[in-house]
């Protein structure tokens, strides 16, 4: 009976600990890698989508697609993939919303392609993973908010693809309130992610 009651402790209170580390570590490297800039030449730059208002970018998504200019104009890579489906907007999408963007900003229409039908982040990698496969390509320069990347990388990578992380240049620093939430929804996805749960 004594076995029983140590061995009921310890999951009660290992399995908890032992999850609060991996929480912790996990926390530290979206934290860590959320300001690091990884630019180097790819065969192609992947924008994540964000919101769009009746055609025209969000400063969310603008921000994404400014660093995405940047980068395209360094000759870094000579295709970009803009990403994002409707979002309940019934005349737009934000990967064409994206596209027409970049296309207003100098670059050519078939410099762009477009994947216009996910609705999360999940779905968004494996319609590019298979958008780069078609065209032979592997390897990417992924273009999102900081806190976004840690998750894209791996999931990215483990469909063969070398991601490499390029946050969008903020220029109202978020509070640590929301950062640390961030953070949180990230770890939350990919420790779903990793267990085979797609958000």
């Amino acid at each position: 009976m004594n076995r029983w009651y140590r061995y009921r402790a310890w999951l009660l209170l290992g399995v908890p600990a032992a999850f609060l580390a991996d929480f912790g570590y996990l926390a530290s490297r979206v934290w860590i890698e959320a300001g690091r800039n990884e630019a180097r030449p790819a065969a192609v730059i992947v924008v994540f989508g964000a919101a769009e208002y009746r055609g025209r970018p969000s400063p969310v998504l603008r921000g994404r697609l400014d660093r995405a200019l940047e980068l395209y104009r360094r000759g870094l890579a000579g295709i970009i993939i803009t990403t994002g489906g409707p979002g309940g907007d019934p005349d737009f999408t934000e990967a064409g919303v994206a596209r027409n963007y970049l296309v207003a900003h100098g670059v050519p229409p078939e410099s762009i392609l477009v994947e216009d039908e996910s609705a999360s982040t999940s779905q968004t990698i494996l319609d590019v993973v298979e958008i780069m496969s078609r065209h032979g390509m592997r390897t990417c320069l992924v273009v999102s908010d900081g806190y976004h990347l840690f998750r894209i990388k791996r999931h990215m990578r483990s469909k063969g693809i070398e991601a490499y992380g390029v946050p969008r240049e903020v220029r109202v620093v978020m509070p640590v309130g929301l950062r640390v939430w961030a953070t949180v929804k990230q770890v939350l996805g990919y420790m779903l992610w990793r267990i085979g749960v797609l958000l």
